[in-house]
């Protein structure tokens, strides 16, 4: 490439553009855009929760289930200290939830603060289809409110953030 001075015999204007700085200054800028556009792509607006534990009430008439992988490499679940089958556990939980049905005077008396809750605590090596097959059975039985019981970390606040 030659590069024209514009000193020659003739006196016409230069009409050439030198286009490396315009290369350079558009070449700095997308590598900035390159680098600032995924800081400010929009994302969803989510309240994500906060991790806390709250103390759970107990009341009396809460189905307090326990359920873990057992020797054999089955599910293992536990009414109390009862080891049940699914089929059990869905007898008990029907007969339970009627039971207290009846105890309230009818379905027309309850309001969802009356109804018993289910309280799952699952060992942390328990498969999921152990745990997730038991709510199933649960929510199959009427219980509309189901839990898990966890152990905190040390130290963590018991306030809800």
């Amino acid at each position: 490439m030659a590069m024209s001075t514009g000193s020659g015999g003739d006196d016409k204007p230069l009409s050439d553009i030198n286009t490396t700085p315009l290369v350079d200054v558009m070449l700095v800028l997308l590598i900035i855009f390159l680098i600032a556009v995924p800081v400010v792509v929009q994302t969803v607006d989510l309240q994500l929760p906060k991790v806390a534990f709250e103390p759970t009430t107990t009341k009396p008439e809460n189905v307090s289930l326990s359920v873990m992988t057992g020797s054999d490499g089955n599910c293992a679940v536990f009414w109390g200290m009862t080891p049940v089958n699914s089929s059990e556990l869905l007898d008990r939980a029907v007969a339970k939830l009627e039971a207290d049905v009846k105890k309230a005077g009818g379905a027309e008396n309850m309001t969802p603060e009356d109804l018993p809750e289910v309280h799952i605590r699952g060992d942390i090596n328990t498969p999921y289809r152990c745990i997730g097959g038991t709510i199933y059975t649960m929510q199959r039985a009427g219980f509309p409110k189901v839990g898990f019981i966890s152990e905190p970390e040390p130290g963590s606040a018991n306030t809800r953030l």
